[in-house]
């Protein structure tokens, strides 16, 4: 680790313990009328919201396949009907078991990553859709996998000076018990081509709840910084919640990444397991979508989707609680800036 980076560490370190003890800042609202919705939204997990030239688009899940819904206001987005762009064929390795789809633009392409299975979980691999428009029909392209070719889900994609990167959630061998932050160079958005690299473990007891799990990473783009937001505990649990990693140095090595020391978002009443987010911005607000479980112990039977604002304090974006039910946020479109 070099000079800058180890006191870049050392800032953000600092930064997050003094986010922790203060409370959340109340963000600046952009000038005009926006719209209220009511949390939660509605049913649904892992929500993957997506702003690409004024548009917004929401990827999910659909049985064994994918849909997307696409509008011209973030607010508008949930209640927008979808489509499903994909739909699996049967007996192959990626038929069964399609987990947290992102869509991403990239190059001029788009392009869904997602997790699949042949019906087994110890077989869930990363698999790559792509389409000439956001909500056509999509071709399966292939597995995309580092040459260890292990358990691999919640893939993204993070764009950072002209390179790509994925970052996927893994297990470090052959079994279960134990799941990991790891990235790896892209050559383009079908190939990777370096070694995987671990860049986060369950090492606080907060990461550890009913499993030792990282998982779901979301990157956050915000003014020259990278945050990385990931999903710690088991997503089962009450205490699922989120952890952030800020890019200090090079994101390629384990050591260029620095761990907050404390859950940006954690449960409270009416929100309890918060957990597998998304960022988007809207009237020059950044909003962060996820899901909870309205009552305790619901585990996966029970998710809703909620979005509130981002707020930045130190340099770094501060969360707050989690939206409870009936709770009442403003969003601002695109048209207010």
């Amino acid at each position: 680790m070099g000079i800058l980076s180890f006191f870049a560490s050392i800032f953000v370190f600092m930064g997050s313990i003094l986010n922790l003890v203060f409370p959340a800042p109340v963000p600046e609202r952009p000038e005009g009328e926006g719209t209220e919705l009511t949390m939660p939204l509605g049913g649904g997990c892992d929500p993957w919201f997506y702003e690409q030239g004024g548009r917004y688009y929401h990827c999910y899940s659909v049985g064994n396949g994918v849909g997307v819904k696409c509008s011209d206001t973030l607010a508008g987005l949930w209640k927008t009907p979808g489509r499903t762009v994909y739909n699996a064929p049967e007996n192959t390795e990626y038929s069964y078991d399609y987990w947290a789809p992102e869509l991403h633009f990239i190059d001029g392409r788009w392009y869904i990553y997602v997790c699949a299975d042949d019906g087994a979980n110890e077989n869930h691999r990363m698999y790559v859709l792509s389409c000439d428009t956001p909500d056509g029909d999509y071709v399966m392209e292939g597995k995309i996998s580092d040459k260890t070719d292990r358990w691999a889900i919640d893939g993204t994609v993070m764009q950072y000076k002209g390179e790509l990167w994925l970052i996927w959630s893994g297990w470090e061998g052959e079994t279960d018990g134990l799941q990991n932050l790891y990235i790896a160079h892209m050559s383009s958005p079908l190939e990777i081509d370096s070694d995987r690299v671990l860049i986060s473990y369950p090492f606080y007891s907060w990461e550890r709840k009913g499993m030792p799990i990282n998982e779901g990473p979301a990157v956050l783009y915000h003014e020259d910084s990278v945050f990385l937001f990931y999903s710690a505990s088991g997503s089962w649990t009450d205490d699922y919640c989120l952890g952030m990693l800020t890019l200090t140095g090079n994101p390629g090595s384990s050591s260029g990444w620095t761990k907050s020391p404390a859950p940006l978002l954690q449960k409270a009443e009416t929100a309890y397991g918060p957990g597998h987010c998304s960022f988007v911005s809207s009237g020059g607000e950044d909003y962060i979508v996820y899901h909870a479980n309205i009552d305790s112990g619901t585990g996966w039977n029970a998710r809703s989707v909620r979005l509130q604002p981002v707020s930045y304090r130190f340099g770094l974006p501060v969360i707050g609680s989690p939206a409870k039910q009936g709770d009442v946020i403003t969003v601002y479109d695109n048209r207010a800036e």
